[in-house]
């Protein structure tokens, strides 16, 4: 089934909660302050439907005080339905509601004139002429404009009939899937429902999602569209999400759902934005920012410093984690006056100086990708995850990857979606050299460097290991390397290296990867190396992580039965009074004296039989 959401927009008392109620029958106006008033306080949603079509109505507040109601259903809308009476035409609020419109960027809409009962044919069309006039202001696409009256069936099908002839949904399928939480509540018997538009990628029954703002993970166990169960819910739908193992206190209006890993918070977002005619921007002044349904009270920073502009880049200051997309449209408002609207470019807050943050709000302005990330990777010398493009720059994996190979100077990974400088590689060399100019013995993999060099990709590891093997500064054995200039064999020594280090530790012997590490050998060879030891009973292996000399653990055992000679006993306490080993060591030894039959344990004691 195809999907589009029309929104409302217009004056309060020109009609539009009537004219929903003429098109598909719904009341819109359920709340008795609702009724009693005659006006429409918060969003209203229904649907009109004809084979496969569906149109989704978001019925949104006329009145001055509530359009930020409005502003909180207009995110979602593919288009607009702008309604305006006949006999009143364009109003202060109509005005308002077009300037919001055109600041989120919906540049389709469709204009209804109603009330055309009231008014002659020639009045009508000078009506008609004055609205198209004063909408070429803008930069709208008119799909068409239709005059009705609800008392008139045959206006009420002919728009019905233009309505269904709109194509699908406007909104493009993107990396993942968002829903703006517009309404929450918990029938009884049923837990925690929230209802929203399903934003760039369809959801399912069964699915995994995740709170942004609560940090919560859930899952789906029933979706409603219009009131039908459906197993999934498709982009630009009106959907309910019944949620698993979510307390109705845990998520609120506004809140972002999405798929875990996708997008992260941060107490401040760039954007770029610009005032309507005759209002400015303050700098270091607190503004209502709406994003998505979202609501929040945050200062704003001027990028150029200067006390107020009427267009540019700032800087938005939360005193919560804002979860935003590049390219995602917002408003900013000082108490009932509406500012000016942005455009979110930096939804990821890097340390940068302020000449590089410019550059990159330049680069992200144009959507010129390839300087955006060449900007990024000098804040990010070890490393951009591609992962990260999703939120950063609104791109799937496969076009992140596209741009990245298309620059210069970069070593792209992408089996691990990371991009890094390729002067980095450099770093990574000096780091292996003064591994084995400092020990001409190492033998080091290539993941035995991923486990020091942590933010290095085995991949780029790997590109800096050939290049030292190409300059013979390397040599390669197997999985390992070694110092190209040192001939001999030594990997039968490490055996005895092993030993004596071993037998100095004596009865506090280190875990294996603290030997390993010291003596830069590669962990499976070091494994290995305590395998065919402890084969041939020179190491015993007391636990997972503690292996001993042979002539240690004698020693110590030796000791312990001494003690229980004099003692009738040995436990924790008096083997302590013998030896300041820590805990680890006294359980371990006295829980290896278990082996032995003529010795038995009872509760914390260990005796001779």
């Amino acid at each position: 089934m195809s999907n589009i959401i029309i929104g409302t927009a217009g004056h309060i008392d020109h009609g539009k909660t009537a004219l929903i109620r003429a098109l598909n029958g719904f009341e819109g106006d359920t709340t008795n302050e609702e009724k009693q008033r005659g006006i429409t306080i918060d969003l209203s949603f229904s649907n009109l439907s004809l084979g496969q079509q569906n149109i989704a109505f978001i019925d949104v507040p006329g009145h001055e005080k509530l359009v930020k109601n409005m502003i909180a259903g207009a995110f979602g809308f593919d288009y607009v339905m702008l309604v305006i009476s006949a006999n009143e035409g364009i109003k202060p609020q109509t005005i308002e509601h077009i300037e919001i419109i055109n600041l989120l960027g919906l540049k389709e809409i469709i204009v209804v004139i109603t009330k055309k009962d009231l008014v002659t044919t020639e009045e009508l069309e000078l009506k008609k002429e004055e609205i198209l006039e004063f909408l070429q202001n803008f930069d709208f696409e008119i799909k068409f404009i239709s005059a009705v009256s609800i008392y008139d069936e045959n206006s009420i099908n002919k728009l019905k009939t233009l309505l269904f002839s709109i194509k699908n949904s406007t909104k493009q399928e993107e990396n993942f899937f968002r829903f703006y939480v517009d309404r929450v509540f918990s029938p009884k018997g049923i837990g925690t429902v929230v209802t929203g538009t399903v934003l760039g990628k369809k959801c399912e029954i069964d699915e995994k999602l995740f709170i942004c703002q609560s940090q919560k993970e859930t899952r789906i166990k029933n979706i409603q569209v219009h009131n039908l169960n459906v197993l999934e819910a498709n982009i630009s739908s009106r959907a309910a999400l019944n949620l698993q193992n979510v307390n109705i206190t845990a998520i609120q209006k506004g809140d972002l759902i999405t798929k875990k890993g996708h997008i992260r918070g941060f107490d401040g977002i760039d954007i770029s934005f610009k005032c309507l005619k005759n209002k400015k921007l303050n700098h270091n002044q607190t503004y209502t920012l709406f994003v998505g349904a979202k609501k929040i009270d945050l200062k704003v920073l001027l990028f150029d410093c200067i006390t107020s502009l009427e267009e540019g880049y700032a800087t938005l200051k939360a005193n919560e984690p804002l979860y935003t997309v590049f390219g995602e449209k917002v408003i900013l408002r000082s108490g009932n006056e509406t500012i000016c609207g942005g455009v979110i470019l930096n939804p990821i807050i890097d340390p940068m100086k302020k000449n590089q943050k410019e550059r990159l709000l330049e680069a992200l302005n144009k959507k010129d990708f390839i300087a955006a990330y060449n900007e990024l990777l000098e804040a990010h010398k070890k490393g951009l995850g591609i992962i990260s493009s999703t939120q950063r720059f609104a791109l799937s994996h496969e076009e992140a990857i596209s741009f990245a190979k298309n620059m210069q100077n970069v070593f792209v990974d992408e089996k691990e979606l990371v991009i890094y400088p390729l002067c980095t590689k450099d770093e990574i060399k000096d780091f292996i050299k003064e591994i084995y100019t400092k020990n001409s013995y190492a033998l080091l993999s290539n993941a035995s460097i991923n486990l020091r060099l942590k933010w290095a990709s085995t991949a780029f590891i790997q590109l800096a290991l050939d290049e030292l093997e190409n300059e013979e500064f390397l040599e390669k054995t197997g999985s390992l390397y070694k110092n190209a200039n040192i001939q001999e064999d030594f990997q039968k020594d490490l055996e005895d290296i092993f030993l004596r280090r071993l037998k100095d530790e004596d009865i506090t012997p280190t875990a294996p990867y603290n030997i390993y590490d010291d003596l830069d050998i590669d962990r499976k060879l070091g494994d290995d190396i305590l395998k065919s030891l402890t084969s041939k009973k020179q190491v015993i292996r007391l636990q997972h992580n503690l292996f001993i000399h042979y002539e240690s653990l004698n020693k110590i055992v030796k000791t312990m039965r001494e003690i229980i000679k004099n003692d009738g006993f040995i436990n924790i306490s008096n083997f302590k009074d013998r030896f300041d080993l820590s805990r680890k060591y006294l359980i371990t030894y006295l829980d290896y004296l278990d082996n032995y039959s003529d010795i038995k344990k009872m509760e914390d004691k260990r005796l001779f039989v």
